[in-house]
Parts: structure tokens; C-alpha cells; sequence
């Protein structure tokens, strides 16, 4: 039975060449997608997101979504551009958000509310705390926090801002149209562990894990049948070059792992503002012609190095989604990661290795055992590998997502599944 779903999804682009499109905003455009096949949308938009999605629009049409794009007035733009305050814009947004959603409801009048991102899960929804219809939140996260044994390897500024956005978040957490708007929900629906564990009590009942990350059905890949044992024992690592990732932590581990193993590479993927330390890093363990940067690149590029390499490895210290995770899951495979966040809840014990964060001296050992065990054990990494493929296309191709999130509207509707 098709409903009329009012959907407040201020970061939402469609994966349109762009290199490096946030997680958020993929998850926003490709369940927006899936939904709008059943029912009929409204999406409350920001205004900067225009562009893109009016190019996607062009080349694939959507004739059950009507799209609204909303923005504040020009004074308020530094907010974009400054670091650690485009949450203010977003909140500041979300009250235009609710005046228009207010005005659409007397009009249309609309069954459902779905407040999809920003997926923060410390920030109120303004019209989930006013609009007096069914609503539900997520998926979201951002509890997830830098364990407290690694601050020390970060600057004072780093630790200075990390307090920051944790004593912000505490705010948030307490504003009256946050615990409004969760109080209304029917739905909670959290990315990962450390934000299932965040929801008070009074509210855990209405919780469901979910991710915010998917992949296309068609980027599925199935493992060759025979490896190449000529080539190189590749390890692949990929994501934005800023200490959060810990790309340091990565490069020490396959230094250990490298002594053992000489004929090893590692290449990674990405670019950002930690590039000359990581080089200098590189340099003083006498890495150069192991450890290699490649610049970002389109999906479809890192996708297909993905399925050259051996190993997946990614140390973020603070990563709520991890879509590379995911994507690294879907090239067949095995991933070590840190047990955190999003890849934390992503990759299981049959694929992958996950490594708990205790300190930086036992993360860089840990990781060079976990790339040791995978280099002498082919069947094993061929099985983890497999396992991972099979993981992400029964759990977080967008269409599973979607399909999961219309059975999720006719429980928060009442709706008989005969009826759905």
C-alpha cells in the first residue's frame, strides 16, 4: 500500500563521478531510491545538494520523489566552510526544515515522517519533535569516540577539538527537542555498537542496528578461481589521509610484518592533510619501496584495485560507517580493521580480523600478526574472502537495505504485512 513519506535528508547526493562522496549521502540517495518504488516521497533537502541531485535526476528520474531545497540566509555560510560547525548550520537548518515540513503537512498530509540524515545520533529532529505524525530516525551514529590510550599520540589541538565535539555532543544530547523527538520516535535506528549503547534506557526498546553503508549489487565480485602466486602479497588501504584514520598505526604494523615478509606492498589510497607525515614516517623506517601513495580515485578505479589486492586494511580510530569496509567486503576480501565503529559491526570473525584497540604499541603488533597469519594461510584468506562477499550481498546491498527499512515503515504504521 503506497503512503505519503515526508523524508528530512539535509546531506543527500547521488554518486554521480563524484571521487569521494560522503557515506551519509550516498546511503540518503540509494535508500531514497528504493522507497520511492513503493511509496510516494517529499525530501527535504539542503539547498547545496541541488546541482548534483538534478544531474542524477536527468539521467535516472525518480517520479515518486519530490525534492525541496531548502537553505539559510547567506550570513550563515561561514558556518559551512569552519571546522567543527557545520553540525550548527545543520541544526540551524533543521528549524527551516520543520516551518516548511508544517506547511507540506496541511497540504499533502502525510502518513509517515522519516528524519534520514544528518544521521548524527546526539542531535535532535526538530519535525520529529513537532509534527504530530509517526516517525522514524536513522539510520545514525556518532557516539563512537577515539579510544582514550591513542589521544596522546595526538596534538593538543587534535585532543582539544576531540573534547570538543564530545563535551558538544553531551549538549545536544540534553537539548529539550532531543529528548522530544526521541521520545516521539517509533524507531531508533543505530550504525553501530557504540551508538546501540549511548540510547538511554527509557528508549533502547525502540533500537534496531542498521548500517549506513551499502554496495550496489552490481560490485559484487566473485573470488578468481586460482590465485596468482607470482605476484606481490598486496595489502590495500584507502580513506582520507587525517590522523583519525590512523594510516600511521597501519604502516608501522606492516613495517613488522614486512621484516618477515620483504617481497610485501602496500599501497595506500587517498589523500588529505597527513600526506607528509605518513611520507616521513615511510622514510625513517626505510619503506620507500614497499609502502606507496596512490591519489584518490573514482569508485569504480578503487573497486577494481580491490580486487587485485590480498589484504583490506583500515585502522580508523573513529569511522561511525567505514564504506570502504563494506566495499572491501564486496571485492571478496578479508579485512583487518580495528573493533570500532562501523567496521567493527561490519566484519565478522569468518571474514576478517579484527584487532582490539588496547594501545598503539599492541595495535601495531596485533595488525602484523593478523597480516602474517592471512600471507602463510591461502585458504584461509580464500575463505575469509568468500565469507566476506556472501556478507555483504546477504546484509548491505541497497536493495536488502531498502527492502529492510519498508518492513520497518509497516511496523511503525501498523501495517499487516498482507497489506504492505
Amino acid at each position: 500500500m503506497s503512503r505519503r513519506v515526508l523524508v528530512c535528508a539535509y546531506a543527500c547526493v547521488a554518486d554521480v563521478g563524484s571521487p569521494q562522496p560522503g557515506g551519509g549521502d550516498l546511503m540518503a540517495w540509494k535508500i531514497i531510491k528504493r522507497l520511492s518504488r513503493l511509496h510516494r516521497l517529499w525530501v527535504l533537502t539542503a539547498a547545496q545538494n541541488r546541482p548534483a541531485i538534478e544531474s542524477a535526476l536527468q539521467k535516472e528520474p525518480l517520479p515518486n520523489v519530490t525534492f525541496v531545497y531548502l537553505g539559510l540566509p547567506r550570513f550563515f555560510e561561514p558556518l559551512l566552510r569552519a571546522q567543527g560547525l557545520l553540525q550548527f548550520y545543520a541544526y540551524l537548518w533543521q528549524w527551516k526544515a520543520y516551518f516548511a515540513a508544517r506547511a507540506l503537512h496541511r497540504r499533502i498530509r502525510f502518513d509517515l515522517f522519516h528524519h534520514l540524515t544528518y544521521e548524527n545520533d546526539w542531535m535532535a529532529s526538530i519535525i520529529g519533535a513537532l509534527l504530530p505524525i509517526p516517525y522514524l530516525r536513522g539510520p545514525c551514529g556518532g557516539a563512537h569516540r577515539i579510544p582514550s590510550a591513542f589521544l596522546p599520540e595526538f596534538s593538543f589541538r587534535e585532543r582539544l577539538a576531540e573534547w570538543r565535539r564530545e563535551y558538544g555532543q553531551w549538549l545536544f544530547r540534553h537539548d529539550p527537542f532531543f529528548i522530544l523527538s526521541h521520545s516521539r520516535a517509533k524507531a531508533i535506528l543505530v550504525c553501530n555498537h557504540e551508538a546501540w549503547h549511548a540510547i538511554p534506557r527509557r528508549w533502547k526498546h525502540k533500537a534496531q542496528l542498521m548500517t549506513v553503508n551499502g554496495v550496489a549489487r552490481e560490485f559484487l565480485f566473485e573470488s578468481p578461481e586460482a590465485e596468482d602466486r607470482s605476484k606481490r602479497f598486496s595489502v590495500l588501504s584507502a580513506g582520507r589521509l587525517i590522523r583519525l584514520k590512523a594510516f600511521d598505526l597501519a604502516i608501522r604494523g606492516f613495517n613488522l610484518f614486512s621484516a618477515k615478509v620483504p617481497d610485501a606492498e602496500f599501497t595506500i589510497v587517498g589523500d588529505g592533510p597527513d600526506f607528509l607525515r605518513l611520507q616521513g614516517l615511510i622514510g625513517r623506517l626505510g619503506l620507500q619501496g614497499q609502502v606507496r601513495f596512490e591519489k584518490w580515485m573514482p569508485r569504480e578505479e578503487l573497486l577494481a584495485k580491490m580486487r587485485l589486492c590480498d589484504v583490506f586494511l583500515f585502522t580508523s580510530l573513529r569511522d561511525g560507517g567505514g564504506l570502504v569496509v563494506v566495499e572491501a567486503m564486496a571485492s571478496a576480501k578479508p579485512v583487518v580493521c580495528l573493533d570500532l565503529g562501523g567496521p567493527g559491526m561490519h566484519v565478522t570473525d569468518e571474514c576478517g580480523i579484527k584487532v582490539p584497540p588496547h594501545s598503539p604499541d599492541q595495535v601495531v603488533r596485533d595488525v602484523a600478526e593478523a597480516l602474517e597469519r592471512l600471507y602463510d594461510d591461502r585458504e584461509l584468506r580464500a575463505k575469509m574472502g568468500q565469507a566476506a562477499r556472501t556478507r555483504a550481498e546477504q546484509v548491505y546491498t541497497w536493495d536488502h537495505l531498502g527492502d529492510r527499512l519498508l518492513k520497518i515503515y509497516e511496523e511503525v504504521l501498523g501495517i499487516p504485512s498482507h497489506e504492505a
